[in-house]
């Protein structure tokens, strides 16, 4: 048996070596007769053509505006043709199996640190849950831990789906922070103290800052002498400081570049009042950039949040009073923070939430138009929700998520409409080269699909 067992550990990890064996080169690719969707929040462009070449989109238009096929040529025969999708807030790469600890990497319950989180050495490019997502048309995503001992739950990364080792496109690309009811509870019962903690936290990356004179890579909390010789922080009399202090000085020093500016503050707020609660702290705080994260109550004060000038990511269809900071949830909450000015990206794919599950969402804001009473997007602005939106706000905008010049050669061709419940991708490019489909579940449809009655197990016999 252990034998068996051994053997059946050194197939998988064959399997998943050979899967990256040999890296692939980009392509040149020429897709005309299509229907495209270029993702920047326009209407689909019939008889469009679609050029990529070096592992860039270098055209995206009208045939008649086309430059010369290069490369491999491809009829659509007016299929649908549209930029890779972008998930954002997924926990694509850092999970296998959510029952089972040791391949979970979404929460770390027993760390001593919070904000110094770094999520990207935990990414696994191998891991089921890139495959699929992949073969449902998602290129790019964002990846962020979950917070479980504090509100900081640690720093986010930017990863490409592609069949390779190189998944981790920006490490450390933004902090995470949960207030509302998740944080008031890991905070001690209550959402004063989470704003307290907060804002404790950020003036002690703000005096952190200051008295140990970080400069260079803030990200990577270098300190310097007034030689300007780097110096590790431990080696610094200030490192211990001392005083009343709540963070340890890894935790502060991965707050720095938040106070300073150079990282994005994803802030979880639902209810109304949270809303306007996170958005105060600009003020105390003016270099603070921030993105709301959930948001189900924004539509009640949407005007607020598009004069600030911060970008949502939320889950269109939160549509119940699941708790008490959703009393006023409702999906038209989209549309209406759309029509007040507030740019809105559709995220928050984990656990059961698949990434491939952002057209079906993006869809449903587009039937929900048609519904009298309520607020939905068109077609156009729905498509730019999952993919240049998203890309725009983790700091990608041209260049992720749209079909346009110099963009990522992120391609999709699909069967039928992306946002129609029926269609899938058939083939999928990132960066020029074309991407297997194929995953564990995919293997386990074709095993079943025809399988002999022969075949079956005992427990099916009648």
């Amino acid at each position: 048996m252990m034998r068996r067992i051994a053997h059946s550990l050194a197939a998988t990890v064959a399997l998943a070596a050979s899967a990256f064996a040999v890296p692939a080169l980009a392509q040149d690719v020429t897709i005309t007769n299509a229907t495209v969707a270029t993702g920047d929040g326009s209407e689909p462009i019939a008889n469009g053509t679609v050029v990529v070449r070096g592992g860039a989109v270098v055209y995206a238009g009208p045939a008649a505006g086309a430059p010369a096929a290069a490369g491999q040529a491809i009829d659509a025969q007016g299929g649908w043709v549209t930029p890779g999708l972008f998930a954002t807030l997924t926990d694509i790469g850092i999970v296998d199996v959510f029952g089972v600890s040791n391949s979970n990497d979404t929460t770390a319950r027993g760390s001593p640190f919070s904000a110094a989180i770094d999520i990207a050495p935990a990414v696994n490019p191998a891991a089921q849950n890139v495959a699929i997502s992949r073969a449902g048309g998602v290129t790019r995503a964002t990846v962020a831990p979950e917070a479980t001992t504090s509100i900081f739950a640690g720093q986010g990364a930017v990863i490409d789906l592609g069949d390779d080792r190189d998944a981790v496109m920006r490490p450390r690309a933004f902090q995470y922070v949960e207030l509302g009811e998740g944080g008031a509870r890991l905070a001690g019962g209550s959402r004063a103290s989470a704003h307290a903690l907060l804002r404790n936290a950020l003036r002690e990356a703000t005096n952190y800052g200051e008295d140990a004179r970080l400069t260079g890579d803030t990200r990577n909390a270098r300190v310097t002498t007034g030689d300007d010789l780097p110096l590790d922080p431990r080696m610094t009399g200030r490192a211990e400081r001392d005083g009343d202090v709540l963070l340890t000085r890894f935790d502060a020093a991965a707050l720095v570049p938040v106070v300073t500016g150079q990282q994005v503050l994803y802030v979880e707020v639902d209810r109304a009042q949270d809303i306007l609660n996170a958005l105060d702290l600009k003020r105390e705080f003016p270099n603070l950039r921030m993105v709301l994260v959930g948001a189900a109550e924004g539509w009640m004060v949407a005007d607020q949040i598009a004069a600030s000038g911060v970008p949502v990511i939320t889950h269109p269809l939160t549509d119940l009073p699941s708790s008490f900071e959703q009393l006023a949830a409702t999906q038209s909450n989209v549309g209406r923070m759309v029509d007040a000015g507030v740019t809105v990206g559709i995220g928050r794919f984990n656990d059961m939430n698949h990434a491939r599950y952002a057209p079906q969402q993006a869809g449903n804001l587009v039937g929900l138009a048609r519904v009298p009473g309520a607020t939905g997007l068109t077609w156009g602005e729905a498509f730019a929700a999952i993919t240049s939106i998203p890309a725009a706000i983790s700091g990608y905008e041209g260049r992720a998520g749209v079909l346009a010049p110099g963009a990522y050669g992120d391609v999709v061709i699909w069967d039928g409409d992306p946002l129609e419940l029926t269609s899938a991708p058939l083939r999928v490019w990132i960066d020029g080269v074309e991407q297997p489909l194929d995953n564990h579940q995919s293997r386990l449809r074709e095993r079943y699909r025809d399988l002999d009655e022969d075949e079956l197990p005992k427990a099916y016999d009648w």
